[in-house]
């Protein structure tokens, strides 16, 4: 389980997450959504302790994170893997290199075993005969694939997506939500999925939380945030510019 209790993040002057307390539970999909610069990546960065909140505590697995040095932060890491929105592919390494990276940073396996691991994970997010490929290579779905094959390398327990179906078309983005659907049904983590693509998204979430002003405006199901009377909840979820709100 993950848990934001009354986090606070401001940079200058300008604040982005204002006394927010959210719940993800495990082994669940829970997608967070919302308009844009409203801090769903900040939101993200909490979790995995990349940024520290001003005010309020971040507990994962009944671990408060918020004040943990190096290296017990590193030891809670190790449950993690992630998804970055730009994938963060290394250019100048080809696919096996790439999703062995993790296994040859942070194992002592040897290389018949990374190599059968990685081959291993390709097969999973349905790659095949791409190892000596570098990623200007390939296209914008088979690099969301790789990097979705190296966040599972290590077994993580959560898994963050940030964007994932960005820079993609309506079909490969519905099949990278499939992939994450049919991935985390295989695996059991916990997913935690930022993202635009509404209502899309409501096709492959447990749960939903959408950010607004700072605050979670609503959690739920799928159907409860579609059924909302919330007018902001509304607003987004339709895509109705003539309503009372602004997002943009």
């Amino acid at each position: 389980m993950i848990e934001m209790l009354r986090i606070s993040k401001s940079f200058g002057r300008q604040s982005v997450l204002n006394d927010l307390d959210l719940v993800i539970p495990g082994g669940r999909i829970t997608a967070v959504i919302g308009p844009s610069g409203e801090g769903k990546s900040v939101l993200l960065r909490h979790i995995i302790g990349l940024m520290k909140p001003d005010a309020g505590r971040v507990i994962i697995d009944g671990e408060d994170i918020t004040h943990m040095g190096r290296r017990d932060l590193n030891r809670v890491r190790e449950k993690f893997g992630m998804l970055f929105q730009n994938v963060a592919l290394f250019d100048s390494m080809t696919v096996f290199e790439n999703v062995a990276f993790p296994l040859e940073e942070k194992t002592r396996l040897s290389r018949g075993e990374i190599r059968d691991r990685v081959h291993e994970a390709l097969e999973h997010v349905g790659l095949r005969d791409v190892d000596r490929k570098y990623p200007d290579q390939l296209s914008g779905g088979m690099k969301k694939r790789v990097g979705l094959a190296r966040a599972l390398l290590l077994n993580p327990r959560i898994i963050l997506f940030d964007e994932p179906t960005t820079g993609l078309d309506p079909i490969i983005g519905n099949a990278m939500h499939r992939l994450i659907k049919e991935t985390h049904a295989r695996f059991g983590f916990t997913a935690v999925i930022v993202t635009h693509e509404v209502p899309a998204i409501f096709d492959i979430c447990d749960y939903v939380a959408m950010l607004y002003q700072g605050r979670i405006q609503m959690r739920g199901t799928p159907d409860e945030i579609r059924d909302s009377h919330d007018p902001v909840v509304r607003q987004f979820v339709t895509g109705d510019l003539e309503g009372p709100l602004r997002f943009f």
